[in-house]
């Protein structure tokens, strides 16, 4: 499974910085600058929706999921051996 955020590319459409999108969504700039560079390992629900709306699109457009090629089951068997 792999998640993409996008974050990085819709400030880019929008010419924000990360100074810009933490003032207008009240984010801590850390949090910010780990889903620009895609190193975030956990984001809150009010976080995403502040996201959201200061960069006025919808939780698909800052995120994208990606299966494995892999079942998930032939992936946690394979994991077991």
């Amino acid at each position: 499974m792999t998640l993409k955020c996008h974050l990085a590319r819709l400030m880019a459409r929008d010419r924000l910085r990360v100074s810009d999108v933490a003032r207008a969504t009240g984010l801590n700039r850390s949090t910010i600058t780990a889903l620009v560079h895609d190193r975030a390992t956990r984001v809150e629900l009010p976080d995403v929706e502040a996201l959201c709306r200061v960069l006025h699109c919808g939780v698909g457009d800052l995120f994208e999921y990606s299966a494995d090629d892999q079942p998930a089951e032939a992936a946690a068997q394979e994991m077991r051996s």
